[in-house]
């Protein structure tokens, strides 16, 4: 059963909650942000994708596909980029990583609230080039391109804290499972990680449901496109599902 506002009992996740609804009313419309999606979503080059994941339900009999499809179907919508953008900026944001670039619209979202470095990781040449294009004047993004599950162990281990992590990659159980693992030890206290497409299929449900179980989450909130996961010590244990 979805909650309102008036079901949040535990202040924290009720001034969560609220300050996400006023920021997707009050924050002022990114004209910049606006026009980078419009340009994707009219480029018609035809580019080829290879999957190393659970693919794409509307575009998975084909590996050739237009950019502009491939924003269309598989990059967040403007709503879900604002919310990614809002939990961002409720970390310190020093440290923010997202697993599957796509296109590069959430990455773009993600940089204008980063306060030091953002690290995007896109497993297909092809996406990544695209993805490169798309965020070439945004000084604080590094691309890291390559399989995942590949080129995202090496690079943890010259990582201290992560504040704020997009787990968007693959989708199935099995990676999302092992991408949370990999990344636990590096989480603090007022770090956030959200999980896209956690209603996808049943593997990515299966997935939700048990990571949102583990000990080192403190409280979860299921907006029904993503999950989003809280680290805070001191509040009770408690898992949400909200309108947005």
């Amino acid at each position: 059963m979805k909650e309102d506002r008036h079901s949040l009992q535990a202040p924290f996740a009720f001034e969560v909650y609220e300050g996400l609804k006023s920021f997707s009313k009050q924050q002022p419309i990114d004209d910049e942000l606006i026009q980078l999606k419009k340009r994707l979503l009219s480029n018609n080059d035809v580019i080829s994708i290879e999957d190393f994941g659970a693919g794409s339900i509307h575009l998975k009999k084909n590996k050739l596909r237009k950019v502009a499809d491939i924003t269309r179907h598989s990059s967040s919508s403007s709503k879900y980029s604002r919310l990614y953008q809002y939990f961002c900026s409720l970390t310190p944001a020093n440290t923010v990583l997202e697993l599957g670039t796509c296109v590069g619209i959430n990455t773009c979202y993600l940089s204008k609230v980063t306060q030091g470095r953002l690290f995007t990781f896109e497993g297909a040449p092809s996406l990544a080039k695209v993805a490169q294009n798309t965020f070439s004047s945004f000084e604080n993004i590094k691309l890291i391109e390559g399989k995942i599950q590949e080129s995202f162990p090496p690079f943890l281990e010259d990582i201290t804290l992560l504040d704020f992590v997009l787990i968007d990659a693959h989708h199935t159980y099995e990676a999302t499972l092992h991408f949370f693992e990999l990344i636990k030890t590096n989480l603090h206290h007022d770090s956030i990680v959200a999980i896209g497409d956690i209603n996808w299929s049943p593997e990515m449900q299966k997935a939700w449901e048990q990571i949102k179980t583990q000990e080192e989450v403190t409280m979860s909130m299921d907006f029904y496109e993503c999950g989003i996961l809280f680290f805070k010590k001191g509040i009770n244990k408690k898992h949400y599902i909200l309108n947005y």
